[in-house]
């Protein structure tokens, strides 16, 4: 499968279908914070990563329970690599750089993360 980034939004829905494991737009719509969007937004947006093939639903009559189809971890990784490559040229040792040059990361943070980052292939 050729996976795609997704939009804020898609990732908003995701993020709470992964949390969830399952659930209706109902279900998605009850953790939206405030100000929260229109039943069909939501619905819309499902239906989005359903065509991604990110979620896939069981019927019940004319409703659908939806459930995600790509795990978290895995959408994560392909994130990171894609950040990685767009702003520090395919280099997790110039991320790692930027951000030790800026004080945000300890000794330890630094090394989890050079751990993290040589599973980068799989």
């Amino acid at each position: 499968m050729n996976m795609k980034t997704l939009t804020k939004a898609e990732d908003q829905v995701m993020q709470i279908l992964w949390k969830l494991e399952k659930g209706f737009v109902n279900d998605i719509l009850k953790e939206i914070p405030e100000p929260k969007p229109a039943y069909n937004t939501v619905s819309t947006i499902v239906r989005i990563l359903e065509k991604k093939g990110f979620v896939g639903y069981k019927a019940f009559g004319k409703t659908h329970e939806y459930f995600p189809l790509i795990e978290k971890e895995r959408y994560s990784k392909f994130y990171l690599n894609n950040f990685v490559k767009d702003y520090f040229g395919g280099s997790y040792e110039q991320l790692v750089s930027f951000f030790a040059k800026d004080n945000k990361l300890d000794i330890n943070e630094i090394q989890d993360l050079m751990k993290y980052t040589g599973d980068k292939d799989k």
